[in-house]
């Protein structure tokens, strides 16, 4: 799957089992698919597919089934994409992480694509499924691991609302310039990553741990341009130790290292979105988000949003 600003909506219909797993490899990855042999009849599946910038939207349907993501499949795959699960009807349950949601009509689940998950979707069902590159959720490791394969409440508070914005995005697409749309993705993963994150607020005991947690975040994020931004130069700010810096980081299952490199393609993703900086070479951008190697910074983008940098800006 590519994700590029102002695509058009792609629509894929089959009536084949095999031509089904290549469907939902392009639109997604790589899925081990085994229809409920009990039901007999033909097969038949289809998947429509938009994207906002770097979210794409797909509305999914098909016959009874079993989608796995093996252990295998995703050792092979070197994307990470974060995705959500809304039941529009039929039946669905969702495993990962030793987990299990059992989802009704209207309700969602958060799952990643990096470790294997497995859906089970029965009757006449279809799914809305809301896809992200990894690098662009502002979620931990550990925050997103504790999100996966949990059905959130999307009766009130903020899952109502959350439910509510991702059903009008199928229901009722917008017309959008590659700005706006990039920001209309990024709100609406910032909604999702507050949602999931919500589920392990941190104790009382771990206030001054989260506190200095917050301040090194904010210190990381005011020196992104700094080339030498790294552990020694945050644990000195913060007068810490670098030990004492990467066990603040152990929990959330992201080192610092990959949390400064997270904010800087990030950030440069949404210099290349901002048309204001259209004439600014990419070399430019990289370096103003702290690259020193733009072949490097290549690399790294493409592997985290799918395209080069190039290519990510809006069309004239």
């Amino acid at each position: 799957m590519v994700l590029s600003p102002g695509a058009a909506p792609v629509a894929s219909r089959t009536r084949r089992c095999d031509e089904w797993r290549e469907a939902l490899r392009h639109d997604f990855v790589a899925l081990d698919v085994a229809p409920d042999r009990r039901r007999g009849g033909s097969f038949a599946g289809a998947v429509d597919s938009a994207t906002l910038a770097h979210l794409q939207v797909s509305r999914v349907s098909s016959v009874p089934q079993t989608c796995r993501r093996t252990p295998q499949l995703a050792h092979r795959d070197d994307r990470r994409f974060l995705q959500v699960g809304m039941l529009a009807r039929g039946t669905a349950v969702l495993d990962q992480d030793g987990r299990r949601a059992v989802l009704h009509p209207g309700q969602l689940a958060l799952y990643e694509t990096e470790r294997p998950f497995a859906w089970q979707l029965g009757g006449d069902w279809e799914l809305l499924v809301f896809t992200w590159p990894r690098d662009a959720i502002d979620l931990t490791g550990g925050e997103s691991a504790a999100a996966t394969a949990r059905r959130f409440d999307t009766r009130a508070g903020l899952g109502a609302v959350v439910a509510g914005v991702l059903r009008g995005l199928v229901r009722d697409p917008p017309s959008l310039s590659a700005p706006g749309a990039m920001r209309v993705a990024d709100e609406v993963g910032g909604l999702v990553g507050t949602l999931a994150g919500e589920l392990a607020p941190p104790a009382v005991g771990e206030r001054a741990h989260a506190d200095l947690r917050v301040r090194v975040e904010r210190y990381l994020d005011e020196h992104l341009a700094d080339p030498d931004l790294g552990p020694a130069s945050i644990a000195a700010a913060h007068f810490v130790s670098t030990r004492q810096l990467h066990r603040l980081f152990a929990g959330s299952g992201e080192s610092v290292t990959r949390r400064i490199r997270r904010a800087r393609l990030d950030r440069a993703r949404r210099d290349l979105a901002d048309p204001r900086l259209a004439a600014t070479p990419v070399g430019q951008v990289a370096r103003r988000n702290g690259f020193t190697d733009l072949a490097g910074f290549s690399r790294a983008f493409r592997a985290a949003y799918g395209v080069p940098p190039s290519a990510y800006r809006p069309r004239p």
